[in-house]
């Protein structure tokens, strides 16, 4: 279910928050699907409790889950997702980058273009995580 890798520069409470972001937005846990509760998760993957609550904050604060007092954390609809201005910034820097090393390798741009549009249409057919 979750992939934490302990060598990874990103800290164990950013790869939480992307392993939920990742089985939310492919569906693994759709629309109102109950989350395990901090104490049931931070046991399951063994990671301190603290980080867990941490990264269920920061998931709520965007709009992927909500809490109901005495009822639990609930998957929350894809369309209330706030999208935050400085990750979008980074990934359309990221895209951008990525397309001129096409670019760069001598490809003209509409073959650039073709690759990339393969590419895209790969993840949408395997999901986000291949």
């Amino acid at each position: 279910m979750f992939e934490l890798d302990l060598k990874s520069r990103k800290s164990i409470y950013e790869q939480v928050i992307d392993n939920l972001k990742e089985m939310i937005m492919t569906d693994i846990l759709p629309f109102e699907t109950k989350l395990p509760s901090v104490r049931e998760l931070s046991k399951q993957i063994s990671v301190n409790p603290n980080t867990v609550q941490k990264a269920y904050r920061e998931l709520e604060r965007q709009g992927y889950i909500y809490t109901q007092q005495g009822l639990g954390t609930f998957v929350a609809d894809k369309a209330g997702i706030a999208v935050d201005s400085i990750t979008y910034q980074k990934a359309e820097q990221g895209f951008g980058d990525a397309f001129k090393q096409f670019l760069y390798m001598g490809l003209d741009f509409d073959k650039a273009k073709n690759l990339a549009l393969e590419i895209i249409e790969t993840i949408r057919k395997e999901g986000v995580s291949k």
